[in-house]
C-alpha cells in the first residue's frame, strides 16, 4: 500500500507527523513524502527540514493522498503543477485526504466541489469560496473516496479512522493504545465554540505571526485575485491559475 504525504513549502509538521506514525503500522505500507523533485522541504517555521523522498512524477498511482495544511497552504493553491497531480492521483487513490487547511488544497484543485468538508477554523472561510460547504463542528468530515480532518491534531484521529478502514478496528485500536493517545489537556479551549473572546483574540494574533512576511501578503493578495476573478466568471476551481497565466 502506498501513501503519498505532499510537503510543500512552510507545512505545518505536526498535520503529518501524527497520521505518519499511525499510517506506516499498516500492513505493507510503503510511506512516500512526495514534492516537486526529491530533497530538504522547510516547515512553516523555517526550523524543521523533512526529506521529500520522491517526486510527483515518480508516484502517479497512490492508494492514499494525503495533503497537509499550513500558512504555505496558500502559494500551494497556485501550484499548478502540485494540483494537476493531485487531480490524476485522486483518480487511483482509494482515499485522498488532508488535515487542517490543506482542505484548502484539495479544494484548489477542485476536489470538493459540491461536496462538504472541515478545516483548520481559519480555513473555513477559503473552503467556501470554492463551493465547498465549510463543516466547523467535526473533527473528520467524510464524503465518498474523500476525507478531511480538521486543525493540526486532528491529524491523528483522521489516521486512527483511516487504520480502522484498511486493517480493522482492533487493529487501529492497538495503534493508538501503542501512541498512548489518550488525549486529557490541561484546559479545554480546543474549539472555537469552547474559547473565551481573548482567548481567540490571542489565537488569531498567533496565527498572524506566521502571516505579516512580505512573501504571505503576496500570497493572500494574489490568493484573494484569483478568487475573486473565478467568481465573476463562474470558473470552475483548478482554472483560476491558467486563467491569470493568460491574463
Amino acid at each position: 500500500m502506498q501513501i503519498a504525504i505532499v510537503l510543500y513549502p512552510r507545512f505545518t509538521a505536526l498535520d503529518f507527523i501524527g497520521p505518519y506514525e499511525v499510517l506506516r503500522a499498516l500492513p505493507d505500507a510503503q510511506v512516500r513524502f512526495v514534492a516537486h523533485a526529491p530533497g530538504p522541504v522547510a516547515n512553516d517555521a523555517g526550523g524543521l527540514l523533512v526529506g521529500a523522498t520522491h517526486g510527483f512524477d515518480e508516484t502517479p498511482e497512490p492508494d492514499i493522498v494525503l495533503v497537509p495544511g499550513g500558512p504555505g497552504c496558500v502559494a500551494a493553491t497556485r501550484d499548478e503543477e502540485l494540483l494537476a497531480w493531485l487531480r490524476a492521483a485522486h483518480t487511483h487513490a482509494t482515499w485522498t485526504t488532508s488535515v487542517c487547511t490543506g482542505s484548502v488544497i484539495l479544494a484548489a484543485a477542485g476536489l470538493l466541489e459540491g461536496r462538504s468538508a472541515t478545516s483548520h477554523w481559519s480555513g473555513l472561510p477559503a473552503l467556501r469560496t470554492f463551493g465547498v460547504a465549510p463543516v466547523p463542528d467535526r473533527r473528520i468530515v467524510h464524503e465518498g473516496d474523500v476525507v478531511t480532518a480538521a486543525g493540526v491534531s486532528a491529524g491523528i484521529d483522521l489516521g486512527l479512522w483511516l487504520a480502522a478502514r484498511i486493517g480493522g478496528d482492533e487493529f487501529a485500536q492497538a495503534i493508538q493504545l501503542v501512541l498512548e493517545y489518550d488525549p486529557q489537556p490541561p484546559f479545554d479551549t480546543g474549539h472555537m465554540s469552547k474559547a473565551s473572546a481573548a482567548t481567540k483574540a490571542r489565537a488569531t494574533a498567533l496565527l498572524s505571526r506566521d502571516l505579516a512576511d512580505v512573501e504571505s501578503l503576496r500570497d493572500g493578495a494574489l490568493f484573494a485575485w484569483d478568487r475573486a476573478i473565478a467568481a465573476i466568471r463562474g470558473l470552475r476551481p483548478g482554472l483560476t491559475t491558467r486563467l491569470r497565466r493568460a491574463i
